[in-house]
């Protein structure tokens, strides 16, 4: 069943609201200082589960493919995450991560020949600028090992945004087996660095637990799913719009769950921010693939028509048709 417009634009915002929880989670019931371990147990077991579900392996090309997505989107996005977070003050990855718009901007135009309108760039600037507002806190001198990792993370989902879209999906396979791919992919890849770097996993309580299930769950399989589908149906632009809601559900979580409180000039940030995310998706967008295959069948078909009926029309000044003519 298709669904709307705004029906499928919720559900993908799902995924980045669902992001937003990460942090209460990881601080209030995760074991502390294993971000790598946590990224494992994020992404390959959800990646495992949604592979049981589909029953669909890669094939030919999608081999390679599959890999370089869950690369991107997984395996260096979430340890690079992770160390901007731990090295970095007042939020600043979130900052860098709120310029996402814009980097997938640029990369559509180089990538899929979008070409970026005004609006796009003003609205991608305003979000970043609110998203800023909400999370930036006094502090010291900034660490260029966590700036870096901002930015590569940053680029690092964008770019795999892109090419997800630029790529699409091989006939017959949904986004439950090709969301199961990258992840499977990504954890695969996290799987040696995490023992490498941070030694055997720790012992869980049941509190660990549950936050781990509700990560490799809820937090990844499920909002990973809905991220990617909306992918195949929005323009990688309209998507990464979305992902502002992030930090914004942080910041409603930390204030409702953890009791932070949030300045007028916090709100003021919200207000932009979510007027961003709202007005980009209003920006144009190019038909879904499988609707300008169609259109175009539609077209050849009408001509090759076209071009039989003239030919088995007679000749103004012969009284004859044209058949076998070329």
């Amino acid at each position: 069943m298709a669904l709307s417009r705004p029906a499928l634009i919720t559900l993908t915002a799902l995924a980045p609201v669902s992001w937003g929880t990460t942090y209460a989670v990881t601080t209030e019931l995760l074991p502390p200082d294993r971000p790598l371990f946590t990224a494992l147990l994020r992404a390959l077991p959800a990646g495992l589960l949604l592979l049981a579900v589909a029953r669909v392996l890669p094939r030919g090309a999608w081999w390679g493919k599959a890999a370089v997505l869950g690369a991107l989107n997984i395996g260096a996005f979430f340890p690079l995450l992770f160390l901007a977070a731990y090295r970095l003050p007042g939020g600043l990855a979130a900052v860098v991560g709120s310029a996402g718009p814009l980097f997938v901007a640029g990369l559509s135009a180089l990538l899929l020949g979008q070409r970026p309108s005004a609006r796009t760039l003003a609205t991608g600037a305003v979000a970043a600028l609110g998203v800023s507002l909400v999370v930036l806190r006094a502090a010291g001198a900034l660490d260029p090992v966590g700036l870096l990792a901002a930015v590569a993370s940053t680029a690092s989902m964008s770019t795999g945004t892109v090419l997800t879209q630029r790529w699409g999906r091989p006939e017959g396979v949904g986004p439950l087996a090709l969301t199961g791919w990258q992840l499977t992919a990504g954890g695969l890849l996290i799987a040696p660095l995490a023992f490498l770097v941070e030694g055997a996993p720790p012992a869980l309580d049941g509190p660990a637990v549950g936050g781990y299930l509700y990560l490799a769950l809820a937090n990844t399989a499920l909002a990973y799913w809905l991220w990617f589908r909306g992918i195949g149906r929005m323009t990688a632009t309209q998507v990464t719009f979305l992902g502002p809601l992030s930090p914004l559900t942080a910041a409603v979580v930390g204030w409702a769950a953890l009791g932070q409180a949030l300045t007028p000039l916090q709100l003021l940030g919200m207000g932009l921010a979510f007027g961003a995310t709202v007005a980009g998706q209003a920006v144009s967008r190019p038909k879904p693939s499988h609707i300008v295959a169609a259109r175009r069948e539609v077209v050849l078909r009408d001509t090759a028509a076209d071009r039989r009926a003239r030919r088995a029309a007679p000749l103004p000044w012969t009284g004859r048709t044209d058949k076998g003519v070329r």
